[in-house]
């Protein structure tokens, strides 16, 4: 009987979990949405070169790296966790047969694996966003080339596993879930799937940047883009089908490099 009310609780937790958790990244999502909405004109205001004062640029770039790599990981969460939800969900069922940590370690590691990798796209932005609004030539043919880049990306195998992994979170479990009833496991588990996030969607990440980051619309067009490559039966076509689109594109302002005013 003891037994069978084990089961049982453990039953109800795992259903709590599946209304609760969805409910949850959902609400973290959309205050990252807010807080990027937010963000988007300071960053702008960021991008104003200093006076020309040797020494007083320090203490302005440090405030502004963090306050881009706080809007950064806003960003990844608006945009990732409602594409991540299948995983987690698969892992807070584990968790609530207390066969794995909290899902806030597994989750933790996903997240500092994109605040890591905020860090190179902090230079790279503040070196791109202003000569981006002044419709500067280089800028855009950097654009182009990055869009190239991209959609050459979209095609390759390594996008493909990925993507692959990223759509099968049981086959992620198997393979790369050891030890997840330690944090310790549970977080590296996390960083892993994270990993594999990166391998799919880096490339798109970048064009934030070469777009002028923290662009509310591109934010929103690759957050719908992402959630369909991982969710939809269709989601390996359309990566194809993005992946030709942005050598169009890049093409496209390769050859007219003023053409990326209007996408910033």
């Amino acid at each position: 009987m003891g037994a069978e009310l084990s089961a049982s609780e453990v039953r109800g937790v795992a259903g709590r979990s599946d209304i609760w958790l969805p409910v949850a990244l959902l609400i973290l999502a959309g205050l990252g949405w807010w807080w990027s909405a937010v963000s988007a004109g300071d960053m702008a205001g960021d991008a104003v070169p200093m006076d020309g004062m040797p020494m007083e640029p320090q203490p302005a770039m440090a405030m502004s790296f963090v306050a881009f790599l706080v809007a950064w990981v806003a960003m990844m969460a608006a945009m990732m966790f409602p594409a991540v939800l299948p995983v987690v969900r698969l892992y807070a069922r584990a968790a609530a047969n207390g066969q794995a940590a909290p899902v806030a370690v597994f989750v933790g590691g996903y997240i500092v694996l994109w605040a890591v990798v905020g860090i190179p796209a902090f230079f790279a932005w503040s070196r791109l966003n202003e000569p981006l609004m002044q419709g500067s030539s280089w800028a855009g043919r950097v654009a182009g080339a990055l869009a190239v880049a991209a959609g050459l990306y979209q095609l390759t195998p390594l996008k493909s596993v990925c993507l692959r992994h990223c759509r099968s979170p049981l086959s992620f479990f198997m393979r790369h879930g050891k030890h997840l009833d330690r944090p310790t496991g549970a977080f590296v588990a996390g960083v892993r799937h994270g990993m594999f996030c990166v391998g799919c969607c880096w490339m798109l990440m970048a064009l934030l940047i070469a777009f002028g980051a923290m662009q509310l619309v591109w934010m929103l067009v690759l957050a719908v883009l992402i959630l369909l490559e991982k969710i939809a039966p269709f989601g390996e076509q359309l990566a194809r089908v993005t992946g030709a689109a942005l050598l169009v594109l890049g093409v496209a302002l390769l050859v007219r490099p003023d053409f990326v005013t209007h996408l910033v």
